[in-house]
């Protein structure tokens, strides 16, 4: 199962929003969700600061601020494929 993980802070309305985009995907493409607060650790809070939220894919950054389920969807799909 592929992991997506998603950067995010508290207070943060953007970081919301994509975690709903997530949980949207999620139902059609299943994937493993890690969310981690950048707050909690001292070298994300520096690397991240305002980019968040981030979403990477697998390690790799596929999104900062905002989530475009289309193209995770077909991210998702092309990672099954593989």
């Amino acid at each position: 199962m592929r992991r997506v993980t998603l950067y995010t802070r508290a207070r943060c309305h953007l970081c919301e929003v994509a975690a709903e985009v997530l949980d949207d995907v999620r139902e059609d493409h299943p994937f493993e969700l890690e969310v981690v607060d950048i707050d909690g650790d001292e070298a994300l809070r520096a690397r991240y600061r305002t980019d968040i939220p981030v979403v990477m894919l697998e390690g790799e950054l596929l999104f900062r601020y905002r989530v475009d389920a289309d193209v995770l969807r077909a991210r998702l799909r092309a990672a099954e494929g593989a």
